[in-house]
């Protein structure tokens, strides 16, 4: 008798424990009564009557990412390429969750591909490649819109990657490497205008600085050879001077005659006619000399 106790003891400790359920936090569990929906348990401790309650489903409500297969999508100038899209969602309403759709994550995808192709069908090749935030926020808001009815809140949506055929991505680099081409060449022709505008500048700069130089050169020669004739006349006339205030004798004035003779007979001249009365000159050379010293006193 005592061990039957025991046993049913055992087996009472057991059915309550069986009887407390733990929901974790950011879960929702769904609670039925005979196949029929009964509650949603949140997270904390809860209390079940065993066979009776059942927990129907477990629903994570944390922020969950649905990364689905590359999908065939034919643009307005029919072009054929693989878009792959990323959803990412979260279940605000468990209830709905669960009764709402059979299968919800196929059932994104599959509303997700359709909405892509009419959005991207829409569109050129061009304009899909440069419009992807547009592209983003309309299918955010159609899936959005068309998700909560499931209990499920479509945060955003990512086109992750856009595949063009081949031929076309063959065609786009082409047309992308001639682009560069062109930039380069026009970068080249910029800097070899700039590199002759800067070495004309140059050479303008230096012709400019000779001419000055050489008008500098010319004008300071000039100067020099005025100030070197300046000072020969200065030293004849000095010489002139000094000569009439040492009042030279007739020999001296005949010898310089002599003198001016022989200079001449060093030139290129072949016959030198020298008059035969050269003292006399020298006589009336004196006699100028003198008169004009009478009237330098007077």
């Amino acid at each position: 008798m005592g061990y039957v106790v025991l046993i049913l003891f055992i087996l009472l400790i057991i059915l309550c424990i069986r009887c407390i359920c733990i929901v974790p936090q950011a879960n929702a569990w769904i609670l039925e009564v005979l196949g029929r929906y009964r509650a949603t348990w949140m997270a904390g401790i809860h209390l079940r009557v065993p066979i009776v309650y059942r927990v129907a489903k477990k629903v994570s409500l944390k922020e969950q990412v649905a990364d689905f297969e590359p999908q065939p999508v034919i643009t307005k100038d029919n072009v054929t390429m693989m878009v792959d899209s990323v959803v990412f969602f979260q279940v605000f309403d468990a209830r709905l969750f669960t009764y709402g759709v059979e299968r919800p994550i196929a059932a994104i995808e599959n509303l997700s591909a359709t909405t892509l192709r009419n959005i991207i069908g829409s569109m050129t090749l061009d304009e899909t490649l440069t419009s992807r935030d547009m592209i983003n926020g309309q299918i955010t808001a159609i899936l959005d819109e068309a998700t909560d009815k499931w209990g499920i809140k479509v945060n955003r949506v990512e086109v992750k990657n856009i595949q063009p055929p081949r031929s076309i991505q063959d065609a786009m680099e082409k047309q992308m490497r001639a682009e560069r081409e062109k930039r380069e060449a026009i970068l080249t022709a910029e800097g070899k205008k700039q590199s002759a505008i800067t070495l004309a500048e140059g050479e303008k700069q230096a012709a400019i600085l000779r001419a000055e130089a050489v008008k500098e050169q010319t004008i300071r020669e000039a100067e020099g050879q005025a100030e070197a004739l300046l000072a020969v006349q200065r030293a004849r006339a000095e010489g002139i001077r000094l000569i009439n205030e040492a009042n030279p004798s007739a020999q001296y004035i005949q010898l310089k005659s002599f003198e001016a003779a022989e200079n001449m007979a060093k030139g290129q001249a072949t016959k030198i006619i020298v008059p035969s009365d050269i003292a006399n000159l020298t006589g009336t050379f004196t006699a100028v000399t003198e008169a004009v010293r009478n009237n330098e006193g007077k």
